[in-house]
């Protein structure tokens, strides 16, 4: 029997750029611009919008983003630990050897992103919706995945220890390449799931079953 192969995300795509500065304001606008290191920790912007731009050793630990809009855009090397990221935008967005732990994407709406060699424990990514994203090489332990809408979703070797799936449903969700020790899901979700013979112990377990 014949099995769709899942779409990889689009990459981005940049136009020539030119070397510029950053900074967070309201209502700003930036655009087919390269930066490379800036620190905006601790800063807070509504309504900011980044469009076909690449960002290398940008800082922005503890920063709040409400309304974030991001298209086109490749973050290599990037420290987001613990941002707030809510009701952002994500179309065609690159996270590269990024630092993204306790990092918040609550409600967020990511389209054709790809998270690859990521610090990520602890991030949330509850409520959001996901259409064609993969996560691959990623640490993503107690990460929150509670609530998720998602269609062509991969997960390709992460670390998923003590990772959260409450109220998500799980169907033809491929874990079987990705690591944990221990994951909580909604029983009444998790049928077509696809999980190694490991993988399958570990969940029955959590789900109360005695196994001998």
């Amino acid at each position: 029997m014949k099995t769709n192969k899942p779409k990889a995300p689009k990459p981005p795509q940049l136009p020539a750029l030119i070397t510029g500065d950053f900074f967070f304001d309201d209502e700003a606008n930036f655009s087919g611009l390269k930066v490379d290191e800036s620190d905006q920790s601790y800063l807070s912007a509504r309504n900011l919008v980044i469009h076909e731009s690449e960002f290398k050793h940008i800082i922005m630990q503890g920063a709040q983003l409400k309304h974030f809009e991001c298209h086109n855009v490749i973050f290599d090397h990037c420290d987001f630990s613990n941002i707030e990221w809510l009701e952002a935008s994500f179309h065609q967005v690159h996270f590269n050897q990024c630092k993204l732990i306790g990092s918040n994407f609550a409600e967020s709406y990511l389209r054709d992103c790809l998270f690859s060699d990521c610090l990520a424990n602890l991030a949330s990514f509850s409520s959001t919706n996901l259409r064609t994203v993969a996560f691959e090489n990623c640490m993503l332990n107690e990460t929150i995945f509670n609530e998720i809408n998602w269609k062509n979703f991969q997960l390709r070797n992460n670390q998923l220890s003590s990772s959260q799936w409450f109220l998500t449903k799980m169907t033809d969700l491929d874990l079987t390449t990705n690591f944990f020790d221990s994951i909580t899901l909604s029983k009444d979700l998790i049928h077509g799931l696809k999980v190694n013979q490991e993988q399958a112990i570990i969940i029955a377990q959590g789900l109360g079953l005695i196994i001998e």
